[in-house]
């Protein structure tokens, strides 16, 4: 039985493969294509997933898209009507794409594909909530989808049993905790549905200022999560823009132009809708507990990815665990939509142990094989040294000790925002140098972005506090106390940006402001070859902890293929490629042909 899911049309398509219930294949459009949030339809993304099944169009018993287009619209219309006048500037713009395309997804997905079969339609949330519950390692538990709108729904939650789930409650459009999120977005002057997780990294830098701001006039909050907005002070639902005039006003100023400095009203509005984000998320996870009693959780929905707020829902103790889907945004949709119509449309049986889950570390995605990767650099005709697997961990550890900055291309790539060990870049977390380095001389990006530690499973609790695996990088908590360096009296009188540059730990280049860290642990059965890196890192060098950042640059997706690699890796300062089992010095290697500006559009001030 051949199950392909699709998202499309919003933003991060994506595709998915499921055969007789196992994810086979998953993968965004946007790392075949090189559009970062590619939303057009998934075609590449679909190309991969049949080849990797090995199986033709015709072979497909059913093709699942990720919401329901006509409940979208009536929404969509009504929301229109209610405000009109106002908005028809965007309704304009809005309803040709709607009229000549995504009404008639049926046909589009008919074309497009030359498929003839069975097509189906769950909503929006319900792909959501299977994303979350029958990927999980949970037999039974509960389930809370949040983002920024589906159809109508906007948060959600139900429990999940065996092979059903059943969602309980929800809110609707306009009012969404995940809109609110990407307002404050784009009054810092940040791009939404993109720059969010910049919001998140800020938050730290800043103080809770406005909270009971947000809360006296933006947000009526229950006690049990409940919310609605206060619509007047937002455009999103009829205009062009997130936030309006009367915003503006409240919070006294106009939003700030993308790329301008930074200032620390901007760190405090990111930490205030951080704060509040975490107590709306807490309050719902209160009330699910109390109605539904179950021992687990599990999450899913763009605000899911607010690894801020799982940590604190986790260190709360209302769940025995908590399981957060990988891919929580919209392409995790299509995997959603392929699971639900195995289980839930299908009635399959499912059965779950609570301790592993089906996403096999998320690594479903392209893989090259060692020929390939060797005949690719003999065409190029590029300097590179073989090495074999039995030493590779410990030549690459060897190399991140003398603090090179090393891109690693190894295995399937990650199904999700969050690159896991397949498509990273990685150092030295030891290195106090190591954070400013990656971000202006490698990502080309914000200087107050913290990164990721990997650590091995077997030793998270040694680095941070932290009793339980975290192999999404969907989790955060502190370095551990005793790693901890204690601020001077005069560093601790520092505000913004000012903050940065202060060594918190003995794994300084991990540590965000606040001594968190948004932690990834590497399993040695998932990823062997990233674990027997930070392994060897660990037995030579007394550090089971690296840096591990995508292996992107600022605007482009997580590179792809060997050539994506190769090319990222000559366009920064990166020192050291490892493409599979070869080795290149950036030394060794001539500049790239008509490359020389490309820098210019990246650097940042």
């Amino acid at each position: 039985m051949n199950i392909l899911g699709i998202s499309a049309f919003y933003h991060d398509s994506a595709a998915c493969l499921v055969q007789d219930g196992k994810i086979i294949a998953a993968a965004q459009e946007e790392r075949f294509t090189r559009k970062k949030h590619d939303f057009r339809f998934p075609t590449n993304a679909v190309n991969y997933c049949l080849t990797e099944g090995k199986i033709k169009v015709g072979e497909i018993d059913h093709v699942v898209f990720y919401d329901k287009p006509f409940l979208k619209f009536e929404r969509i219309l009504e929301t229109y009507l209610s405000f009109a006048p106002v908005g028809i500037k965007s309704f304009i713009k809005a309803i040709p794409l709607w009229i000549n395309q995504k009404l008639w997804m049926k046909e589009v997905i008919k074309k497009e594909l030359g498929y003839e079969g069975n097509i189906l339609f769950p909503e929006h949330h319900e792909s959501h909530a299977a994303s979350a519950f029958f990927a999980s390692p949970f037999q039974e538990a509960a389930f809370i989808t949040l983002d920024g709108v589906g159809e109508w729904t906007t948060t959600s939650y139900g429990v999940g049993s065996g092979n059903k789930i059943g969602i309980k409650a929800d809110i609707k459009f306009p009012h969404s905790l995940g809109l609110l999120y990407s307002a404050f977005t784009y009054y810092t002057g940040f791009k939404v549905n993109s720059g969010e997780y910049k919001i998140m990294g800020l938050a730290p830098y800043g103080e809770p200022k406005y909270v009971d701001l947000i809360l006296n006039e933006l947000v009526d909050l229950k006690e049990d999560g409940s919310f609605k907005l206060n619509m007047k002070y937002f455009n999103f639902a009829a205009g062009l823009t997130m936030t309006n005039g009367k915003f503006d006003k409240l919070f006294g100023g106009l939003a700030r132009k993308p790329e301008s400095e930074l200032t620390q009203r901007e760190m405090d509005f990111a930490r205030s809708v951080q704060d509040v984000t975490e107590e709306i998320v807490l309050r719902i996870s209160k009330h699910v507990k109390k109605i539904t009693g179950q021992k687990y959780l599990c999450l899913a929905g763009g605000v899911a990815l607010n690894c801020v707020a799982n940590g604190k829902l986790l260190r709360e103790n209302l769940f025995d665990d908590i399981w957060i889907q990988p891919a929580a945004g919209d392409a995790g949709g299509a995997l959603g939509a392929a699971l639900f119509t195995w289980y839930q449309y299908l009635d399959n049986a499912r059965t779950a142990d609570n301790k592993t889950d089906s996403q096999s570390g998320s690594y479903l995605g392209t893989e090259f094989s060692s020929g390939e990767i060797e005949e690719y650099l003999n065409k190029s005709e590029y300097v590179y040294s073989k090495v074999d697997d039995s030493k590779l961990g410990e030549h690459v550890a060897d190399l991140l000790a003398n603090e090179n900055v090393v891109g690693w291309f190894n295995g399937r790539m990650e199904f999700g925002p969050r690159a896991l060990g397949a498509r990273s870049i990685i150092g030295d977390a030891r290195s106090s140098k190591m954070q400013s380095k990656m971000n202006l001389k490698i990502k080309f990006r914000e200087s107050f972005r913290p990164f990721a530690p990997s650590v091995i499973e077997e030793k998270i609790s040694d680095y941070f506090e932290i009793d339980r695996p975290s192999p999404y990088m969907l989790l955060v908590a502190d370095v551990k106390k005793e790693r901890q360096k204690k601020m001077s009296d005069d560093e601790t009188k520092l505000f913004g940006i000012d903050k940065l540059n202060i060594v918190r730990s003995d794994i300084p280049a991990i540590t965000h402001v606040d001594y968190s860290a948004r932690i990834q642990s590497v399993n040695k059965i998932t990823n062997p070859k990233y674990h027997d890196i930070i392994d060897q890192f660990d037995k030579k060098y007394g550090c089971g902890v690296i840096v591990n950042t995508s292996f992107n640059v600022r605007g482009e997706p997580i590179v792809c293929t060997p050539e994506d690699a190769y090319r990222c890796f000559m366009r920064t300062d990166m020192d050291y490629l490892a493409l599979g089992n070869f080795i290149l010095d950036k030394k060794e290697q001539k500049p790239l042909d008509g490359d020389s500006d490309w820098k210019k559009e990246f650097e940042l001030d």
